[in-house]
């Protein structure tokens, strides 16, 4: 059975390439979102119980005015636990470490089984990490939008108390993957390549 798929799937790399690749890359991307969905909310959980940083405020780099004339800011962290408050300096560190988890281990699985890139990884980790750090500043911007009121849906208007907490936790890492996962495609098109592999015949040299 797996020999026959194996088979299929060598098969199909070759008559649809492109296509091959994006159906490997939301596989990928799927597998390190579930892994997202388990580390977020217990690195939340344990910085919480173990911590004080949710009494800690985190926030910074002020875009904007609010509708009621509270300052946006990038990265709004401000102390307290959610809904009430904004889940303070543990909460950024929770989502800011199970992205960085992540992304590391997606480099090499996109990299390696994905693209087959065969250029420099220096290089691709380089522009790779230009492009995460990009898209932390957007998918926290984009936070500022969401965050509070689905903790305050599944929290309070539900009445699951913790229990809603969990599900923010995990619809909020969702959101923060399907992100990533659109813009990154077309990162790794080009940061990924496969330089051609020159073969050189030497005259009078048969192969065997």
């Amino acid at each position: 059975m797996f020999a026959a798929v194996k088979k299929w799937w060598a098969t199909f790399q070759i008559r649809r390439p492109e296509l091959s690749k994006f159906l490997m890359f939301v596989l990928l991307s799927n597998g390190v979102t579930v892994l997202q969905l388990g580390l977020m909310p217990a690195f939340r959980w344990a910085l919480d119980s173990y911590t004080s940083l949710t009494d800690l405020s985190f926030q910074a780099w002020p875009v904007g005015t609010n509708a009621d004339g509270t300052t946006y800011y990038m990265f709004d962290y401000a102390a307290g636990s959610l809904p009430e408050g904004g889940g303070g300096f543990a909460y950024f560190l929770a989502v800011q470490t199970t992205l960085l988890i992540a992304q590391v281990i997606n480099f090499f699985l996109q990299r390696n089984i994905t693209f087959k890139s065969n250029t420099s990884p220096w290089i691709a980790a380089f522009w790779y990490t230009v492009a995460y750090v990009a898209i932390t500043f957007i998918a926290a911007a984009a936070q500022g939008f969401y965050k509070a009121p689905i903790y305050d849906f599944f929290m309070i208007t539900t009445g699951w108390g913790a229990g809603g907490s969990v599900v923010a936790d995990v619809l909020t890492m969702i959101i923060n993957s399907a992100i990533s996962f659109w813009v990154f495609y077309p990162i790794f098109k080009v940061i990924f390549r496969q330089k051609p592999i020159r073969v050189e015949v030497v005259e009078g040299v048969t192969a065997p």
